[in-house]
């Protein structure tokens, strides 16, 4: 198994806890009882709510390019340095951002975010050369 497999998997893992971070907060604000029905009058998200959305959406909407590139990357068998430290700046990056984004840690969390775009930027340029 390739490094990028690994972190792909692994990614797979942070992707579940982003998951369970967004719905404890959701829980948390509405109950549990509230949590389980239809959802049909949801009241607007509170603010440790509203960052937990945030946070898993920043997440997904940048978790299909490390997919593609991690897998790519494998299947073409241009594993490197350059594509190994990518998917370690991503994934240890989008570690630490659910913390501070759900918590407001700010500019911390604009600066991880920075760090984890360098990984997908590491990945793609190792990808392609």
């Amino acid at each position: 198994m390739t490094i990028e497999v690994a972190y792909l998997i692994w990614s797979a893992g942070l992707g579940l806890l982003y998951l369970s971070v967004q719905a404890g907060l959701y829980r948390r604000q509405i109950g549990i009882a509230e949590a389980n029905n239809t959802r049909d009058n949801e009241p607007e998200p509170d603010l440790m709510t509203g960052r937990g959305n945030r946070a898993l959406r920043n997440f997904l909407e940048s978790y299909a390019i490390f997919a593609a590139l991690a897998v790519g990357v494998t299947l073409a068998n241009t594993s490197d340095w350059m594509t190994q430290w990518g998917c370690a700046l991503y994934f240890w990056a989008r570690l630490v951002y659910l913390p501070l984004y759900v918590f407001g840690i700010s500019p911390a969390r604009s600066i991880v975010w920075t760090v984890s775009f360098l990984g997908l930027a590491l990945l793609f340029i190792g990808a392609v050369i």
